[in-house]
């Protein structure tokens, strides 16, 4: 019985571990979005862009003026945001000084039915055909803000990237230094993970973790 609380005790502290490893910074999929756009930049001799999180947290208000509707997204009937709401809805939102708002410089919006992962949302959803390439190897930007979304709980997920030409220390600026989070969804630049909603494509949680390797151990000692 001692060996297999010792066993339950060394199967938390692993289970600790690997739900750390699964929320880590670098798990957020806006700042893998980035990370693949800035790579194919530079495979260019592009300059890399300042992932500015104000920017990514107004592209994740830019996704969710959408409201979930694939369909407005594409063909002649194709429909965006009014510009008017960066500065009445989307700066106040984020908590970014309206004052500071740069001009964008460039759109990359898609969705889907399933979730795929950041690099291949970016080569095979965002990357649809030679306007976009045009828009990532654009001259005209200096800074970039991503952000990834699903909606009711499940798909459609939407992914959208926002350019910019302002100065990464003076433009999209925070009030207080930190964008405010908003839920469900993730952006660029944040220091925070993704905040998903229920049916997000995720790893085992904590709980659900412990649980298994509970009944494993439990199994194999017959109890």
């Amino acid at each position: 019985m001692a060996t297999f609380f010792l066993l339950l005790s060394l199967l938390f502290f692993s289970a600790s571990a690997h739900i750390h490893n699964v929320i880590r910074v670098t798990d957020n999929p806006a700042d893998q979005l980035v990370a693949a756009l800035n790579n194919n930049r530079t495979a260019k001799k592009e300059p890399t862009l300042y992932d500015n999180p104000g920017l990514g947290c107004i592209a994740l208000q830019y996704i969710k003026a959408y409201r979930g509707d694939c369909n407005v997204l594409g063909g002649d009937d194709a429909k965006k945001p009014f510009d008017s709401q960066f500065a009445d809805t989307f700066a106040p939102n984020c908590g970014v000084t309206a004052s500071t708002l740069s001009k964008i410089t460039g759109r990359l919006v898609a969705c889907q039915s399933k979730y795929v992962e950041p690099s291949k949302a970016f080569s095979e959803i965002l990357m649809k055909d030679s306007k976009s390439l045009e828009i990532l190897y654009s001259k005209n930007h200096t800074e970039v803000g991503a952000a990834v979304t699903g909606t009711d709980g499940g798909g459609p997920y939407f992914w959208c990237v926002l350019f910019s030409n302002g100065k990464s220390n003076s433009s999209f600026t925070l009030e207080g230094g930190e964008a405010k989070i908003t839920k469900p969804g993730c952006f660029s630049g944040a220091n925070d993970v993704c905040s998903s909603a229920n049916g997000w494509p995720r790893s085992l949680t904590l709980w659900s973790y412990i649980a298994t390797a509970f009944i494993a151990v439990a199994y194999a000692f017959g109890l």
